[in-house]
């Protein structure tokens, strides 16, 4: 995995663009150290404004079978639950609701991406759905809820 000194920093919200390697132009977010350790995952937007998910299959991510462990594709649908939702969450919020459907096994080596669409975005709640491929194959289905959260001041006096 790259450290950090291999990305350029983009904002406020961790989020780095790779400079190198397979990935390089695409983003990843780096504040989440849960996300950092599973991943990397990385996300980029076409110039149609699409948004694309990706992650190369590495030897960490398997189960002890060989194949992707379930656990590793639920996070990484997490995670392009935010990517797809990023320009209607305009900042902070937190998954209240996830579901998904495994339907094929992807082996180390594999490129596992990730298409999806924001279904309904209200005043405080984001639906999206999703689609996990290797190739041709379709490896997962999900969809999931989005809560946007408002930061609270922090009441210096309280302390």
């Amino acid at each position: 995995m790259n450290d950090l000194s291999q990305t350029a920093s983009l904002d406020n919200y961790g989020i780095h663009i790779e400079t190198e390697g397979e990935f390089a132009g695409w983003r990843t977010w780096r504040r989440d150290n849960f996300e950092t350790h599973s991943g990397p995952f990385y996300h980029q937007v076409d110039e149609n404004g699409r948004v694309r998910c990706a992650f190369r299959v590495a030897k960490k991510h398997l189960n002890g079978s060989g194949n992707v462990h379930g656990g590793c594709f639920m996070t990484f649908a997490d995670y392009c639950l935010f990517a797809l939702a990023k320009s209607e969450l305009q900042g902070s919020g937190v998954t209240v609701g996830f579901s998904c459907e495994f339907l094929d096994a992807a082996r180390e080596g594999e490129l596992v991406e990730c298409d999806g669409e924001v279904t309904r975005a209200g005043g405080s709640l984001i639906f999206l759905r999703g689609t996990l491929r290797a190739d041709t194959r379709i490896l997962l289905t999900f969809s999931g809820t989005i809560k946007r959260v408002k930061r609270k001041a922090v009441d210096a006096s309280a302390s």
